[in-house]
């Protein structure tokens, strides 16, 4: 008689797990896009006295590098099984991270940064897929909803945190990356499941090479374009690489079998129209966080751990309002809730730009703007986000969500160099309440604006994969 027993089915894996390890990577890619921001001032001081101009491409390199790399990233890690492109991404990202805490000078930190966005672009789409993999259909929709807002929550823990850390020096806002994503690396090779890459065409890294010059032309141009003049042959040199670069960038595009942007994407329920909102959203949340920065710690003369603290008012009302918009959505649809959220961060600056003054005054000045701005956030991200990938199809939802995740990382790096070109250099304190206030007009115009492109969105329906817009490409495997 044959009395062997049949082998077990290996035990399932937990997906909450997953989701906590994959989320460690989303939460310091997302933290780094905002933690620098309150260390700029001291980092000016460490490297001589540099300018803002110099100082934003800390910032900027980041977030164009990362906005370029991501949607190829994404379907490099599909091609080749998104465990090993995770673990790849995390470990370039947390070897960038101890190279940015060795910098000497302002190029060198650049540079450093630029391998940290190389990390942070592969391992944020992949761990989306990794969640995916390991969790039940049927959970699926919140898994997606917790892994958003890990990155939520990276940007608004990322200027209090950043406070913290520069009070015991600004190499420690990016040395504390190091023993977390290592630990995140361990548990990774131990628990993460291995879904087998799924092949498929080569991603089109020419057109995301060209994106990424294109949009860092332009902010060169911007950021520049006082100190070498607006007529003279580098800044005209700028912008025709940029309209050269994004002119190819669409060709590019329109021709490759696995494009950066599909254009058939753009057809699809909402999705342009919350691209777009993207751009000029996050350009006014970007100028904004650096703004507050800059004026606290310059003009009232604040520590980076104060400045980190008074910003955190707007992050901690943005959980609450995105959960009660939820309600909100049901009701009205997600279009009043963008463009109510548009105009509430377009009034918290307009709210500085009439109530802040020279000497500190942040109960009646700054914390009213704190607070609009934080209900804007709160109303417009999360929904905007759900109405851009809500009409999506299955086998677009990486693909489409990286390039939503995109147009923000570009909108942040065109609003930092906006705000540095309008601020100028102005020469006594009078002359900068004046470059500010005409800075927080501008930046208010475009939240306004994309409050306005967003009021047109539509609760989607679901899509099937058979209903993608025919003239689209080949979908990839993202």
């Amino acid at each position: 008689m044959n009395t062997s027993v049949a082998p077990k089915d290996p035990p399932a894996l937990d997906h909450r797990l997953v989701l906590a390890i994959v989320s460690i990577g989303v939460l310091l890619s997302s933290l780094d896009l905002f933690i620098v921001n309150v260390a700029l001032p001291d980092m000016a001081v460490d490297f001589g006295g540099a300018d803002i101009a110099g100082l934003s491409w800390i910032l900027n390199a980041y977030a164009i590098v990362f906005a370029a790399l991501l949607v190829p990233a994404g379907r490099l890690g599909d091609r080749s099984g998104t465990r090993n492109a995770f673990l790849l991404g995390l470990a370039i990202f947390v070897l960038g991270s101890a190279l940015c805490a060795t910098a000497w000078d302002v190029g060198s930190l650049v540079a450093f940064r630029v391998l940290q966005a190389i990390g942070g672009a592969i391992l944020t789409p992949t761990s989306l897929g990794l969640v995916l993999a390991a969790t039940p259909p049927e959970r699926r929709a919140t898994a997606v909803r917790l892994w958003v807002a890990f990155g939520g929550l990276g940007a608004a823990l990322g200027p209090v945190l950043g406070g913290v850390l520069v009070e015991f020096g600004w190499r420690w806002v990016f040395l504390v990356n190091v023993p977390i994503g290592a630990l995140a690396l361990v548990a990774g090779l131990r628990k993460l499941p291995k879904p087998a890459g799924g092949g498929g065409r080569f991603p089109d890294l020419i057109g995301a090479l060209l994106l990424a010059a294109s949009i860092g032309a332009f902010v060169l141009a911007l950021v520049k374009g006082d100190d070498w003049g607006w007529s003279s042959a580098s800044i005209l040199a700028a912008f025709a690489v940029s309209i050269a670069a994004g002119a190819g960038f669409v060709i590019s595009s329109a021709r490759h079998h696995s494009p950066v942007v599909d254009p058939g994407l753009l057809r699809l329920p909402n999705f342009a129209l919350m691209v777009t909102n993207g751009v000029l959203f996050n350009l006014a949340f970007g100028a904004m966080l650096l703004s507050f920065v800059l004026w606290s710690q310059q003009v009232w003369d604040w520590s980076a751990l104060r400045s980190g603290l008074a910003v955190a008012p707007g992050p901690l009302v943005v959980p609450i309002v995105a959960i009660l918009a939820g309600k909100l959505i049901a009701r009205v649809g997600p279009g009043p809730v963008i463009a109510t959220g548009g105009t509430a961060f377009a009034a918290g600056l307009l709210w500085w730009a009439s109530a802040i003054t020279l000497e500190p005054n942040y109960p009646t000045g700054g914390l009213g703007g704190m607070l609009l701005t934080g209900l804007g956030v709160g109303l417009t991200l999360p929904t905007s986000f759900a109405a851009g990938t809500g009409g999506l199809p299955p086998h677009r939802f990486a693909t489409g969500s990286a390039v939503l995740s995109m147009s923000r990382q570009i909108g942040l790096a065109i609003g930092v160099a906006v705000f540095v070109l309008v601020l100028g250099s102005p020469t006594d304190p009078q002359a900068t309440l004046d470059a500010f206030q005409r800075g927080w007009f501008v930046v208010a115009v475009a939240a306004f604006l994309a409050g306005l492109i967003g009021l047109g969105a539509r609760l989607p329906r679901p899509v099937t994969p058979d209903q993608t817009p025919a003239a689209s490409p080949q979908p990839s495997k993202t």
